[in-house]
Protein backbone atom coordinates (compact mmCIF):
# COMPACT_ATOMS: atom_id res chain seq x y z
CA UNK A 1 0.00 0.00 0.00
CA UNK A 2 1.92 3.20 -1.06
CA UNK A 3 0.29 5.76 0.48
CA UNK A 4 -1.41 5.39 4.12
CA UNK A 5 -5.19 7.00 4.23
CA UNK A 6 -4.97 9.12 7.26
CA UNK A 7 -8.16 10.67 6.51
CA UNK A 8 -11.12 8.35 5.48
CA UNK A 9 -13.43 10.96 4.14
CA UNK A 10 -12.68 12.84 1.26
CA UNK A 11 -16.28 14.09 -0.50
CA UNK A 12 -14.69 13.86 -4.14
CA UNK A 13 -17.27 10.47 -4.18
CA UNK A 14 -20.32 13.05 -3.49
CA UNK A 15 -21.05 13.84 -6.82
CA UNK A 16 -21.88 10.07 -7.56
CA UNK A 17 -18.22 9.17 -9.17
CA UNK A 18 -15.50 6.95 -7.47
CA UNK A 19 -11.89 6.72 -8.39
CA UNK A 20 -10.47 3.67 -9.87
CA UNK A 21 -6.88 2.60 -8.97
CA UNK A 22 -5.46 3.68 -12.39
CA UNK A 23 -7.00 7.52 -11.38
CA UNK A 24 -10.06 7.17 -13.55
CA UNK A 25 -13.23 7.96 -11.96
CA UNK A 26 -16.50 6.66 -12.81
CA UNK A 27 -20.08 6.37 -11.73
CA UNK A 28 -20.79 4.71 -8.41
CA UNK A 29 -23.40 2.71 -10.16
CA UNK A 30 -21.18 1.56 -12.97
CA UNK A 31 -20.54 -2.52 -13.37
CA UNK A 32 -16.72 -2.09 -13.11
CA UNK A 33 -18.12 -0.82 -9.52
CA UNK A 34 -20.39 -2.85 -8.68
CA UNK A 35 -18.04 -5.93 -9.33
CA UNK A 36 -15.71 -4.37 -7.07
CA UNK A 37 -17.96 -3.80 -4.74
CA UNK A 38 -19.96 -7.47 -5.12
CA UNK A 39 -16.27 -9.30 -4.39
CA UNK A 40 -16.00 -7.50 -1.34
CA UNK A 41 -18.96 -8.33 -0.16
CA UNK A 42 -18.54 -12.12 -1.26
CA UNK A 43 -15.18 -11.73 1.02
CA UNK A 44 -17.28 -10.48 3.95
CA UNK A 45 -19.57 -13.24 4.09
CA UNK A 46 -16.78 -15.57 3.83
CA UNK A 47 -14.91 -13.53 6.69
CA UNK A 48 -18.57 -14.32 8.81
CA UNK A 49 -18.37 -17.78 7.87
CA UNK A 50 -14.60 -18.20 9.28
CA UNK A 51 -15.51 -16.82 12.30
CA UNK A 52 -18.53 -19.55 12.65
CA UNK A 53 -15.87 -22.63 11.97
CA UNK A 54 -14.99 -24.25 14.90
CA UNK A 55 -12.06 -26.72 15.25
CA UNK A 56 -12.18 -26.46 11.32
CA UNK A 57 -8.78 -25.23 10.70
CA UNK A 58 -8.75 -26.93 7.22
CA UNK A 59 -11.05 -25.13 6.15
CA UNK A 60 -10.37 -21.92 8.07
CA UNK A 61 -7.55 -21.89 6.13
CA UNK A 62 -8.15 -22.66 2.59
CA UNK A 63 -11.26 -20.11 3.17
CA UNK A 64 -8.33 -17.23 4.43
CA UNK A 65 -6.42 -17.85 1.40
CA UNK A 66 -9.80 -17.57 -0.60
CA UNK A 67 -10.09 -13.91 1.00
CA UNK A 68 -6.96 -12.41 0.05
CA UNK A 69 -7.60 -14.20 -3.64
CA UNK A 70 -11.10 -12.26 -3.61
CA UNK A 71 -9.04 -8.99 -2.42
CA UNK A 72 -6.71 -9.66 -5.68
CA UNK A 73 -9.74 -9.60 -7.56
CA UNK A 74 -11.36 -6.33 -6.58
CA UNK A 75 -7.94 -5.23 -7.25
CA UNK A 76 -8.25 -6.52 -10.73
CA UNK A 77 -11.77 -4.93 -11.34
CA UNK A 78 -10.30 -1.50 -9.43
CA UNK A 79 -7.34 -1.26 -12.18
CA UNK A 80 -8.89 -1.84 -15.73
CA UNK A 81 -6.87 -4.45 -18.09
CA UNK A 82 -5.25 -5.70 -15.48
CA UNK A 83 -4.79 -9.28 -15.11
CA UNK A 84 -4.05 -10.94 -11.28
CA UNK A 85 -6.38 -14.13 -11.27
CA UNK A 86 -4.85 -16.66 -13.21
CA UNK A 87 -4.60 -20.24 -13.91
CA UNK A 88 -3.01 -21.25 -10.75
CA UNK A 89 -5.98 -20.02 -8.56
CA UNK A 90 -8.58 -21.78 -10.50
CA UNK A 91 -6.22 -25.29 -10.22
CA UNK A 92 -5.66 -24.46 -6.44
CA UNK A 93 -9.23 -24.19 -6.12
CA UNK A 94 -10.28 -27.61 -8.17
CA UNK A 95 -7.58 -29.30 -6.18
CA UNK A 96 -9.15 -28.00 -2.86
CA UNK A 97 -12.84 -28.83 -4.02
CA UNK A 98 -11.83 -32.16 -5.12
CA UNK A 99 -9.71 -32.80 -1.57
CA UNK A 100 -13.17 -31.67 0.78
CA UNK A 101 -15.67 -33.08 -2.32
CA UNK A 102 -14.05 -37.11 -2.00
CA UNK A 103 -15.54 -38.38 0.97
CA UNK A 104 -19.15 -37.12 0.71
CA UNK A 105 -21.84 -39.01 -0.46
CA UNK A 106 -23.58 -38.83 -4.27
CA UNK A 107 -26.26 -35.93 -4.51
CA UNK A 108 -29.68 -37.55 -5.02
CA UNK A 109 -31.61 -34.76 -3.73
CA UNK A 110 -31.39 -30.91 -3.70
CA UNK A 111 -29.91 -29.61 -0.74
CA UNK A 112 -31.67 -26.05 1.33
CA UNK A 113 -29.02 -23.98 3.28
CA UNK A 114 -28.76 -24.98 6.82
CA UNK A 115 -27.74 -27.79 8.78
CA UNK A 116 -25.39 -25.78 10.91
CA UNK A 117 -24.90 -22.09 11.06
CA UNK A 118 -21.50 -22.88 9.76
CA UNK A 119 -23.17 -24.34 6.66
CA UNK A 120 -26.03 -22.55 6.23
CA UNK A 121 -23.27 -18.80 6.43
CA UNK A 122 -21.33 -20.98 3.54
CA UNK A 123 -24.37 -21.43 1.52
CA UNK A 124 -24.83 -17.49 1.92
CA UNK A 125 -21.36 -16.47 0.56
CA UNK A 126 -22.17 -19.08 -2.20
CA UNK A 127 -24.98 -16.85 -3.55
CA UNK A 128 -23.11 -14.02 -3.46
CA UNK A 129 -20.31 -15.77 -4.91
CA UNK A 130 -23.20 -16.89 -8.08
CA UNK A 131 -23.90 -12.90 -7.91
CA UNK A 132 -20.50 -11.84 -7.97
CA UNK A 133 -20.09 -14.15 -11.21
CA UNK A 134 -23.58 -13.06 -13.05
CA UNK A 135 -22.30 -8.85 -12.40
CA UNK A 136 -18.79 -9.98 -13.89
CA UNK A 137 -20.23 -11.69 -16.96
CA UNK A 138 -22.55 -8.69 -17.62
CA UNK A 139 -19.29 -6.62 -16.95
CA UNK A 140 -17.23 -8.50 -19.79
CA UNK A 141 -20.04 -7.63 -22.06
CA UNK A 142 -19.30 -4.46 -22.38
CA UNK A 143 -15.88 -4.08 -21.17
CA UNK A 144 -12.61 -6.07 -21.38
CA UNK A 145 -12.01 -8.85 -18.23
CA UNK A 146 -9.93 -11.00 -17.66
CA UNK A 147 -11.57 -14.50 -18.29
CA UNK A 148 -9.77 -16.06 -15.50
CA UNK A 149 -11.42 -13.68 -12.97
CA UNK A 150 -15.27 -15.37 -14.29
CA UNK A 151 -13.88 -18.52 -14.15
CA UNK A 152 -12.53 -18.64 -10.63
CA UNK A 153 -16.01 -17.23 -9.49
CA UNK A 154 -17.72 -20.54 -11.18
CA UNK A 155 -15.28 -22.60 -9.22
CA UNK A 156 -15.52 -21.14 -5.77
CA UNK A 157 -19.65 -21.16 -6.07
CA UNK A 158 -18.73 -24.82 -6.56
CA UNK A 159 -16.35 -25.04 -3.53
CA UNK A 160 -18.58 -23.32 -1.35
CA UNK A 161 -21.26 -25.95 -1.70
CA UNK A 162 -19.32 -28.35 -1.21
CA UNK A 163 -18.02 -26.83 1.67
CA UNK A 164 -21.52 -26.51 3.41
CA UNK A 165 -22.01 -30.03 2.69
CA UNK A 166 -19.35 -30.57 4.81
CA UNK A 167 -19.64 -28.02 7.57
CA UNK A 168 -23.35 -29.53 7.43
CA UNK A 169 -22.41 -33.07 8.13
CA UNK A 170 -19.80 -32.72 10.50
CA UNK A 171 -20.08 -33.64 14.31
CA UNK A 172 -23.13 -35.59 13.52
CA UNK A 173 -25.05 -33.15 11.92
CA UNK A 174 -27.14 -33.75 8.43
CA UNK A 175 -28.17 -31.56 5.54
CA UNK A 176 -31.45 -30.27 4.85
CA UNK A 177 -32.77 -32.09 1.77
CA UNK A 178 -35.54 -30.55 -0.46
CA UNK A 179 -38.86 -32.73 -0.15
CA UNK A 180 -40.22 -31.98 -3.72
CA UNK A 181 -44.23 -31.04 -3.20
CA UNK A 182 -43.56 -30.38 0.58
CA UNK A 183 -44.86 -26.66 -0.44
CA UNK A 184 -47.92 -27.99 -1.62
CA UNK A 185 -51.16 -26.87 1.26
Amino acid sequence: MGNRLSKIYTRTGDDGSTGLADGNRIAKNARRVEAMGTADELNCHIGVLVEHLNDEAEIATAMGRIQHHLFDLGGEFAIPGSNVINEQHIQWLEETLDQFNADLPPLKNFILPGGTPAAAQCHLARAVCRRAERVVVALGQEDSINPNSRHYLNRLSDLLFVVARVLARRNGGEEVLWEQHRSTI
